[in-house]
C-alpha cells in the first residue's frame, strides 16, 4: 500500500497531495504524541516494529503482490498513538529499503494511520465486551476495515495526483480485497489472545494519558 514519491512528483496535483499528506501526518502525529501515556512507549515501539516487519513481507498475487499491514490491530491497541508508531516504521522502511520514499512519507502515514485511528475509535471498546464472540467480530471488523479504508485513501491519493492512475488504483484495490479478510482474521486472533493473557492492553487506548493501567 505504499505510494511511491515518483508517482506523485510528476504533476502539480501530485505535489499538492504530497504537501497535504505531510501536513495531515504532522497534525496526526502531534495529537498522537500528546495522547501517549509514556508508560506505554514500549508497547508503541513493539507495534511499530511489528508494522515495520510485516509490511516488508510481500506475497505475489497475479501481476501484483500483497502484504499484511496490521494497521487495524495497531489502531485498536494504540488509538491516536498509531500515528507516531506508523510514521516511525514507514520512515525506517523509506531510509533502509526505499519503500515509498521520504517525500511520500506523509501521505503514506495518512493512508495507513488515519484508518488505524478510525477503527480504533470504532472498535476498541467492543474488543473488551464480555462476550467473546462480540469481541472477535469487533477484531475482525477492525482488521478488515483498516485495510479497506487504507485502500480507499491510497486510491484517492493516486487518482488525485493523476487521472491516468484511476485504472491502476481500481485494479490494486480489487487485488487487495482478499487481504482485508486475512487482516480481519489475524486481528481477531490477536484480540482473542490478548483477552486471555493481557486484557489491560485492550483498555489502554481508552484511558487518559498518564493514567496507569491496572494489571488486575
Amino acid at each position: 500500500m505504499h505510494i511511491y514519491e515518483s508517482a506523485l512528483t510528476v504533476s502539480t496535483a501530485g505535489i499538492g497531495v504530497l504537501g497535504a499528506g505531510a501536513a495531515l501526518a504532522a497534525a496526526g502525529t502531534a495529537v498522537g504524541l500528546r495522547k501517549i501515556d509514556y508508560q506505554r512507549v514500549p508497547q508503541v515501539a513493539m507495534l511499530s516494529a511489528a508494522f515495520f516487519v510485516v509490511s516488508l513481507v510481500h506475497v505475489p498475487v497475479g501481476v501484483t503482490s500483497v502484504h499484511l499491514v496490521l494497521n487495524g490491530l495497531v489502531g485498536v491497541l494504540l488509538g491516536w498513538a498509531a500515528f507516531p508508531a506508523i510514521l516511525i516504521a514507514l520512515f525506517l522502511q523509506a531510509v533502509f529499503f526505499g519503500a515509498g520514499g521520504l517525500l511520500a512519507l506523509g501521505v503514506n502515514t495518512v493512508t495507513m494511520a488515519a484508518p488505524a485511528v478510525t477503527v480504533g475509535c470504532l472498535f476498541s471498546g467492543a474488543t473488551r465486551a464480555k462476550s467473546n464472540a462480540a469481541a472477535l467480530v469487533a477484531g475482525f471488523a477492525a482488521g478488515a476495515m483498516g485495510i479497506l479504508l487504507g485502500l480507499v485513501l491510497w486510491a484517492a491519493a493516486m487518482t488525485a495526483a493523476r487521472a491516468e492512475f484511476r485504472t491502476l488504483s481500481q485494479a490494486a484495490v480489487l487485488a487487495n480485497l482478499g487481504l482485508a479478510v486475512i487482516e480481519g482474521l489475524v486481528t481477531a486472533s490477536a484480540v482473542a489472545f490478548l483477552r486471555k493473557v493481557r486484557p489491560e492492553l485492550l483498555e489502554a487506548p481508552l484511558l487518559p494519558a498518564g493514567l496507569e493501567v491496572s494489571d488486575g
